[in-house]
Order: C-alpha cells, then sequence, then structure tokens
C-alpha cells in the first residue's frame, strides 16, 4: 500500500500545524509506550483533538507511523551538533547514543507498520539511515581527534554494538537495560586510548 506523503507543515495554518505537531508528538510517545496498535482515537484525545482532526492530518496509520519515524530521524540526527556545540566530544556521543535508545523504543513500537512502509517506500530508510551515519560520524570522529576515545574503533563497529540493543527482549526493564549497555560501550570506547 503506498504512502503518500502527509500535508507539509508550512502550508497549514498556525492551528493546524500546533494540531499536527502535538498528534505527531503524542503518537511517538504512544508508539513508544504501547507499539503501533495503540488506538488512534486515544492519540486524538491525549493530543487534545478530535478523531476527524487526526485523519485530516493523516488519513492512515501508516501516514502516522511514517511522519513519527521521520521525525525521530530527524531529530535523532540533528541532536549530534547540539550535543556537540553542549559537550565534551565523548559526552556528546555518548548522550547521542542515549537518544538513539530513544529512537529504537519508538521504532519497536512501530516495527509492523514500518515493514508495510518499507514495501513501498524503499527511499525512506535508505536516506534516513544514511543521516544517521553522518551524525554517528562526526561525533565518533570528534572524540577521536580530541583523543577522548580509542583511535580504533569504526563507525561500523558501533553501529553493530548499538544495533545488538535492539536485540534485548521486550520488558518493562528494556530501557535500563538499553541504557546500561550504552554506559559498557562508551567504558569500552574510552579505554586503552
Amino acid at each position: 500500500m503506498p504512502t503518500a506523503p502527509s500535508p507539509t507543515p508550512a502550508k497549514l495554518r498556525a492551528d493546524a500545524r500546533r494540531n499536527r505537531d502535538k498528534l505527531v508528538e503524542t503518537a511517538a510517545a504512544a508508539f513508544s509506550e504501547n507499539g503501533v496498535e495503540t488506538s488512534l482515537e486515544d492519540i486524538a484525545r491525549r493530543a487534545g483533538v478530535g478523531i476527524g482532526t487526526l485523519y485530516r492530518h493523516f488519513p492512515t496509520r501508516e501516514h502516522l507511523v511514517e511522519t513519527v519515524y521521520r521525525r525521530e530521524l530527524e531529530s535523532l540526527a540533528s541532536a549530534a551538533s547540539e550535543l556537540a556545540e553542549k559537550h565534551a566530544a565523548d559526552v556528546a556521543l555518548q548522550e547521542w547514543m542515549l537518544r538513539f535508545v530513544n529512537y529504537m523504543a519508538t521504532k519497536r513500537g512501530m516495527a509492523a507498520s514500518l515493514k508495510i512502509i518499507a514495501n513501498s517506500n524503499s527511499t525512506l530508510f535508505s536516506e534516513g539511515f544514511g543521516r544517521i551515519r553522518i551524525a554517528m560520524e562526526g561525533l565518533l570522529t570528534a572524540a577521536r581527534e580530541q583523543d577522548l576515545i580509542r583511535k580504533d574503533i569504526e563507525q561500523n563497529d558501533l553501529m553493530h554494538a548499538m544495533s545488538s540493543i535492539y536485540s534485548i527482549p521486550d520488558s518493562p526493564e528494556w530501557r535500563a537495560s538499553a541504557n546500561r549497555l550504552i554506559g559498557l560501550l562508551m567504558d569500552g570506547l574510552r579505554a586503552k586510548r
């Protein structure tokens, strides 16, 4: 089932843009907490809008899922430069990896719908993954150049290690376990500089 892009927020009135943004924010939290099968009526209610408003912006569940996924990718990619400005390079990398865990939590909740979208929109994932790799490489390079992490760690090494977090069994302790693993990864990155 091909998905058409949702309306561009820039073309919306200010109140409609606020409603759309609130729906996307609420849906991201709901998908992360309860999975993609979260009731659309519940998402609309939690966002403080009617179900008609939700459907005006997102005619199908897949439209909403795709928009949430794009937002999560953009947020994660742009966080790299924001964190690099605020923190030492190794701390920025660690904080970004913790945000990656949040991205994975949302993605886990949307997995079934993302498979449907993947069949109809091959560029969504390749473009998004490319942005994530660029963000990670910038953080790694800065930390290596400042001698804050090991020099022999490549981006693919770290991406594989972080991807393994996704395989932690789904449970209430998933996020706490994932955050501990990020701590272990950072300990390993900082060792033997």
